[in-house]
């Protein structure tokens, strides 16, 4: 399968490209104010509510403030502001004031934040508790595809953060690409799309905010998660998409009263950061009757979408993250010829530049025309691709490879199993073994030893969890729903073997 292509353009670099992308950000948030300039954009839950006529002239004026408090065109930017209304005016009035947006992730501690601030060289910084500067309306006329747009630090899960630099036409394509892939209409005004995910991720700021204002709809901002009012909103907001991590729409099925909050007007449900099984793909059908499901993969370097598993294969392959969007090119670095499996490369244009002000790390990650993600996956025939690992992952068990994506994936389709995470442990004898930790299902009722009866019917012996911690806390997690793999690995007391010790 592939996704619409038309008007797609390859040029000699091997990059396909839209050919029909405004010529900026400013230029398409300009084009959805002056089409339906008294449509509503922006609404903070339990604050304001803005037009996109407001939208705009608010922005312009902070962009003015920051032209008056010497940001330059091209001057990072860095943005402290929680969910709401000041951060969606922050990042527009950096961009119209011809800036660079650095959002600054508000769970990092002092020195993460000092460490962002001083890496990208922010000559202004918003907040977290500082007003919005006011100024002369001020827009940058200037501003082409190519100009620097936003700097998104990664996770950090494999160190310190990089910061991935996205170009005006890396946020454009990658609104493209989710419109194409989610099969979404180009012009959507009764699109409220419900952000309960962080905007200084690019789930949250590409993957909704930009692509809702590329269609004319409504971001409906939530301060933080609440799954009450999650359900709530959905019905008082008239919310038609929605964007989260599976363990949040399985907090939202699984409330008692579910059936009593109508939701019969989602028309999409996408889903990230880690598989949907089966079983929750149906109870999310059943209270989202209308809704397209799709799973998408993506990185901080991708911009935001890289591939999307369409609604028609959710439940048939609930392990796969689905094609790769219109303009992405996929390949595989390396495959195991056993396997199939390799380090997942991509190409496309939205692909970001680099990193900021790390030249070795751009030149280990983005060589030869291609991005090296270092994730290990395998497409087969039908080019579906599975995630396996990444690279940093693979677990060494006296020289067998073990994947652990592919033993979260078994243990995950167990009854009782709310979410697992599967890591190495040292071992004297083998270097590593299979070490899970598990959060049993709230409420629910759990037998280790059927676990891993149920694991050892769907995986070789040699991958079964030697090792399992029976965790009564929800999992570490980044903004994006990826498990903080190494937070785990120092919380974690690993006790005595449990079920067969193949060696």
């Amino acid at each position: 399968m592939t996704f619409n292509r038309d008007g797609v353009v390859r040029g000699p670099d091997g990059v396909a490209r839209f050919g029909n992308l405004d010529e900026s950000v400013v230029a398409m948030l300009r084009r959805s104010t002056e089409r339906d300039p008294d449509h509503e954009a922006i609404v903070e839950v339990g604050g304001e509510r803005l037009t996109y006529r407001e939208l705009w002239d608010r922005s312009t004026r902070v962009a003015g403030g920051l032209r008056a408090a010497g940001v330059k065109p091209g001057e990072r930017v860095a943005i402290r502001y929680p969910n709401g209304v000041p951060w969606v005016l922050a990042y527009f009035g950096t961009l119209l004031a011809g800036g660079v947006a650095v959002p600054v992730n508000t769970r990092f501690a002092a020195p993460e934040v000092a460490y962002v601030v001083a890496d990208c060289g922010a000559g202004y910084v918003f907040g977290p508790d500082a007003a919005l500067p006011d100024g002369e309306p001020y827009v940058d006329e200037t501003i082409g595809r190519h100009d620097l747009a936003a700097i998104f630090y990664t996770s950090g899960t494999t160190g310190f953060p990089k910061g991935a630099m996205q170009t005006h036409e890396n946020l454009l394509t990658n609104c493209e690409n989710t419109l194409r892939a989610a099969q979404v209409p180009a012009y959507l005004p009764e699109a409220r799309n419900l952000v309960a995910v962080p905007l200084f991720h690019v789930t949250g700021c590409n993957g909704q905010l930009l692509v809702t204002v590329a269609v004319g709809g409504t971001s409906v901002v939530m301060p933080g998660f609440d799954v009450r009012e999650f359900l709530r909103l959905i019905p008082a907001e008239r919310i038609s998409v929605l964007t989260a991590v599976p363990a949040m729409y399985w907090l939202a099925v699984n409330q008692p009263d579910v059936a009593d909050f109508d939701m019969s007007g989602i028309g999409w449900a996408i889903y990230g950061g880690a598989p949907m099984g089966p079983s929750l793909v149906r109870r999310v059908r059943e209270h989202l009757p209308a809704a397209r499901l799709g799973n998408g993969f993506g990185l901080t370097e991708t911009t935001a979408l890289c591939t999307l598993l369409p609604h028609e294969y959710t439940e048939s392959h609930p392990g796969s993250v689905g094609f790769p969007a219109p303009v992405v090119d996929l390949d595989l670095a390396h495959p195991d010829p056993a396997t199939g499996v390799g380090e997942l490369l991509a190409r496309g244009a939205n692909v970001v530049r680099g990193y900021w002000n790390k030249p070795e790390a751009t030149a280990e990650a983005f060589r030869d025309g291609w991005l090296h993600t270092g994730d290990l996956a395998r497409i087969d025939a039908d080019g579906l691709v599975y995630v396996v690992d990444r690279a940093k992952d693979v677990i060494n068990r006296g020289g067998e490879n073990v994947y652990s994506v592919e033993v979260e994936n078994a243990l995950a389709a167990a009854p009782g199993v709310f979410e697992v995470a599967v890591v190495g442990v040292p071992d004297e004898m083998m270097g590593e073994k299979v070490g899970a930790v598990i959060v049993p299902t709230p409420g629910g009722t759990f037998d280790l030893g059927g676990t891993l009866d149920f694991a050892r019917e769907r995986l070789a012996d040699f991958k079964v969890p030697q090792y399992v911690v029976v965790r009564g806390q929800p999992l570490p997690r980044n903004p994006g729903g990826k498990v903080l793999k190494p937070v785990l690995r120092k919380e974690t007391e690993w006790g005595p073997l449990v079920g067969r010790s193949a060696v």
